[in-house]
């Protein structure tokens, strides 16, 4: 699934290239892709039409398009989903749900989506801040983002660390594998328990996180494979930075052990045993820190 870098790679350029542009019209090919726009995609289109496009923002993997109306438009790409440019006159792709054209006749704007897990709807007055996703938690890169209050709600809990990191209420925008390699570089395995941390320790995670994240971006995001593209259908490159993630038997680039695979969450954790190795626990079963 896409994570912060990906999305905000998308976000940059769909900012460049729709903002300002007014929507003529609005085709809705796959019903799936507008489920939650409950009053349907008769109305999803019928809404949008004539409405200008003013920005293109972000809430960690959400975007939404706030409108003259006041109202957004709100996506999620989910785990196949591209939001791609496209000249007026290009083939449909083969899981073309959405399109969008525009007044000026140029690009259109057209949401494929192959398993159609992602999703678009209309927030009403959600041009500010979408109700729908005035939950999640701001991101690392969020200019309001606040250290203090992130590492003292880090501390208060008693979780695992990687579990921390991918809760979206207390921090957006990490998936598994962003939070693999911030733990690594951190030099922390990811079943630490965050009441056991110190505020050193969880400072340096969170400078970690925000590194990872923002070199990704720079890099265009990780792309694994052919359904990760930004709007321009071009896939980033920054899997050939990873250190951790799915590096399972190649050799730490730090100290040279072999990087292991643990289960976690019905998906895997990357880790070096040697330099993030497992909590130690006490005779009551209590992970030491």
């Amino acid at each position: 699934m896409p994570e912060l870098p990906e999305v905000e790679t998308v976000r940059q350029g769909l900012s460049r290239w729709i903002t300002g542009r007014r929507i003529r019209s609005v085709q809705v090919r796959h019903p799936r892709a507008v489920r939650r726009h409950v009053p349907g995609g008769a109305h999803f289109a019928d809404v949008l039409a004539g409405r200008k496009v003013l920005d293109v923002c972000r809430r960690g993997k959400y975007l939404w398009l706030p409108l003259d109306s006041g109202d957004a438009v709100v996506g999620h790409l989910g785990m196949s989903g591209q939001l791609l440019l496209q000249p007026a006159d290009a083939p449909d792709e083969t899981h073309l749900r959405v399109r969008f054209r525009f007044d000026d006749d140029g690009a259109e704007l057209r949401f494929v989506d192959q398993r159609t897990f992602g999703c678009l709807s209309v927030s009403e007055g959600g041009g500010m801040l979408p109700s729908e996703i005035a939950h999640i938690a701001r991101d690392p890169l969020d200019p309001e983002f606040s250290d203090a209050e992130f590492v003292a709600a880090l501390r208060r809990r008693r979780t695992e660390v990687k579990r921390a990191l991918l809760d979206q209420s207390l921090i957006s925008g990490v998936g598994n594998i962003y939070a693999d390699e911030a733990l690594w570089r951190a030099g922390l395995h990811g079943t630490r328990i965050t009441d056991a941390l110190t505020g050193p320790a969880a400072h340096r995670l969170l400078a970690q996180v925000r590194d990872v994240l923002g070199e990704a971006i720079t890099a265009g995001g990780t792309s694994f494979d052919a359904l990760y593209v930004d709007v321009n259908g071009e896939s980033g490159y920054f899997d050939r930075s990873l250190n951790a993630y799915g590096r399972e038997g190649q050799p730490c680039r730090r100290c040279g052990a072999p990087i292991r695979r643990e289960a976690f969450m019905n998906r895997s954790s990357f880790s070096c045993p040697r330099c993030q190795p497992r909590p130690r626990t006490s005779g009551t079963g209590r992970r030491a820190g």
